[in-house]
């Protein structure tokens, strides 16, 4: 009982949301304690070595305790995590605004559901790519968010917010250079009452946000899917908004087209719903999700913080 072999173990899959099948060790280095080569308790606890996802663990036999490991994650540097941002941010505005432009460019030959499906395949694919860099925030209203439930530093609130407002520009001028004179399908308006559009908006960034909040935080989610879950819900709300208000959900999904346009039609209800939206969604997940005494303390986390 005193010395077990101990088996060579496979790396386990990590469960931060972005990173589905990450290393969650970092690999053992066994210490022997001079018995033939054999390891100890003692001598394994030392030894491993993980990443921030919080884990615990027993030979199949139940001859260890449980060991849990919890230690900083590799330091990412604020540079590199803006620069995700903006490349992630950019992929996405390119994206969805393009799959409009070219939908009102071929008379709706995209039509409704290929509009949803680019936005919300865009955002899975850079969530999975960057969330493990820059947390993949890609909108000022889930940074807000995330900042006011102390998800998120507030320090880097205002890099962040720029960094997706450039790529937003950027990606704007990018398509108006392609796509002029049509720049205009690009352009967030409602078709409906002002009142009716920032209703609906709020809603959505609600719905966004509650999904964003649960898969990005808490622990007890199925964090690996958090790209499916939250692009699932991106093509869900455009299909519930798409006709009445484009379905922005972010406001630098209207800022760079409005200005690349010279269109700025209604623009304060796409800067102010979706922000208003997403505090009410993350903070009505965070009332209304289990209590932290079900199960063990474990560390919160965001798409990477």
């Amino acid at each position: 009982m005193d010395h077990e072999e101990i088996p060579s173990t496979p790396s386990t899959p990590a469960t931060t949301p972005g990173t589905p099948g990450a290393p969650l060790f970092g690999g053992f280095e066994g210490k022997r304690n001079g018995h033939n080569g054999r390891y100890t308790p003692k001598s394994l606890l030392k030894s491993c070595k993980c990443f921030s996802v919080d884990n615990e663990w027993a030979l199949e036999d139940g001859r260890l305790p449980p060991v849990t490991c919890s230690l900083p994650p590799p330091n990412v540097s604020l540079y590199r995590k803006l620069g995700a941002e903006f490349v992630g941010t950019l992929i996405l505005i390119f994206a969805g605004t393009a799959t409009a432009i070219v939908n009102q460019k071929t008379d709706g030959a995209e039509t409704l559901i290929g509009c949803a499906a680019s936005a919300g395949l865009a955002v899975m694919i850079v969530i999975l790519s960057t969330g493990h860099i820059s947390g993949a925030h890609l909108n000022p209203a889930v940074t807000i968010a995330f900042a006011a439930l102390k998800h998120f530093p507030w320090k880097h609130v205002p890099v962040y917010i720029g960094a997706q407002v450039m790529a937003s520009v950027s990606a704007a001028f990018a398509l108006k250079a392609v796509f002029e004179p049509t720049m205009s399908g690009g352009v967030t308006v409602p078709t409906v009452d002002l009142s009716q559009a920032f209703a609906l908006e709020f809603i959505i960034s609600f719905n966004l946000m509650f999904v964003v909040t649960a898969v990005a935080t808490d622990t007890r989610a199925v964090g690996e899917l958090a790209g499916i879950a939250v692009g699932a819900t991106v093509m869900l709300n455009i299909l519930i908004a798409g006709p009445a208000t484009s379905a922005s959900m972010n406001p630098v999904r209207t800022l760079g087209p409005a200005i690349a346009a010279n269109n700025y039609r209604a623009i304060w209800i796409y800067l102010t719903a979706p922000i208003l939206g997403a505090l009410i969604g993350a903070g009505t997940y965070t009332i209304v999700k289990l209590p932290e005494e079900d199960e063990a303390p474990k560390e919160r986390r965001s798409f990477r913080r």
